[in-house]
């Protein structure tokens, strides 16, 4: 059996390699609220690593690893079968301008015809995440100049002020500005850190990928940024759900290690089931099996959930993007120092709030039946 080397040992070769080496990934039309095509099968060939295969298929290494739940290590084999993602289910909301969804680690550029651009990006590591909301392309920079700012200088003092355009920039050969002072959309200079939770937040792309993007962007365009686990579509009549991993199962999945499983009683879980429960009381079929088994992998290959879906049954008036705003965050505002994670501080638990006997899935959709009948009275006692 032939071991390929290590991914931090040919990252070197990928780093040195020009942007020209690699095609980007072209537009593609969407179909409904589905892109891409079904997910295909790679064979592992002499010289692979996991860098290079998901480079060479327009995919991140979480989107990899997330596919291929075998893969436990950076060691693959010859002729090793792996499952390739090329599909996507569309976020709900305004379909114009840059979308990054943080969860998915993909960003969306739409052009108005139906033609969609999408890339795997790497967003803020912990403690220097990127912010939601949505802001605009303030200035387009080819060659730019890295300037860096004092909180990353203060955990290197040995960081120089800034550093010139030239392979050993971190921002690539291109770089979009955005009116979050201190964010960017940029390329990188090591290719093998795209599609991870790698970054000081700004949102970084394979050089032929930015390089595609800089080309289509103009100034003034919006940028919109999510953070979304899950998202629900329609295609040809089918409903879609794609469940790609938290932010935290990123995290563990691009270091090997097992990714948590999420509580029944988390907000993105329930914010999905209510979604669902809606659904099902307009008259629409959920088939929960293949919704709980999806939530289960988080592998982001979209599935079929119901079919039959009237239309326009998903395209009634959207809620707002998650966390969307024309303000600055805050988080911009104060990149100074990494922004602190807040403290939660859990209620106590009692044998009756988690009965034993109940499943997990049993669990979630008493919690999301809960959440409806709320919403219910809030929404009733706002009409009288």
């Amino acid at each position: 059996m032939y071991k390929l080397y290590p991914v931090a040992i040919v990252a070197v070769v990928l780093v040195a390699q020009p942007a020209t080496a690699q095609l980007a990934s072209p537009p593609v039309q969407a179909d409904g609220d589905l892109v891409g095509s079904p997910a295909t099968t790679y064979s592992v060939v002499k010289g692979d690593n996991l860098a290079s295969i998901a480079r060479q298929n327009h995919i991140g290494l979480v989107e990899l690893l997330a596919a291929n739940p075998a893969v436990t290590s950076q060691t693959i084999s010859l002729n090793e079968q792996l499952t390739i993602p090329h599909q996507h289910v569309l976020p709900a909301g305004d379909r114009s301008g840059i979308l990054v969804n943080l969860a998915a680690l993909r960003l969306y550029r739409f052009d108005g015809t139906g033609q969609v651009m999408t890339f795997p990006v790497s967003v803020g590591k912990e403690g220097w995440d990127t912010p939601t909301g949505t802001t605009t392309v303030i200035e387009k920079r080819k060659d730019p100049t890295w300037k860096i700012p004092a909180s990353i200088r203060a955990q290197d003092p040995s960081l120089p002020a800034e550093i010139p355009p030239g392979p050993k920039n971190p921002l690539g050969q291109y770089a979009l500005t955005l009116n979050w002072p201190g964010y960017l959309i940029h390329g990188t200079n090591t290719p093998y850190s795209i599609g991870k939770p790698t970054s000081h937040g700004c949102m970084r792309l394979y050089p032929e990928d930015i390089e595609s993007l800089f080309g289509a962007v103009s100034v003034g365009d919006s940028v919109t940024v999510i953070d979304t686990p899950f998202t629900l579509g329609e295609s040809q009549g089918n409903l879609y759900l794609e469940v790609t991993p938290t932010r935290e199962q990123a995290k563990a999945i691009a270091s090997f290690t097992p990714a948590p499983a999420l509580a029944p009683s988390d907000p993105v879980v329930q914010a999905l089931l209510v979604k669902l429960n809606t659904l099902k009381s307009e008259g629409l079929q959920i088939d929960d099996q293949t919704v709980q088994a999806a939530m289960a992998r988080h592998d982001g290959l979209p599935v079929i959930v119901a079919k039959g879906l009237p239309a326009g049954v998903l395209n009634a008036p959207q809620q707002a993007r998650a966390a969307q705003t024309s303000a600055v965050p805050a988080m911009a505002v104060a990149r100074a120092t990494p922004p602190a994670k807040p403290q939660l501080q859990a209620a106590p638990q009692t044998p009756s709030q988690a009965p034993q006997a109940k499943s997990w899935w049993d669990q979630t959709k008493d919690a999301a039946a809960n959440a409806m009948s709320n919403v219910s009275t809030w929404f009733n006692g706002a009409k009288s």
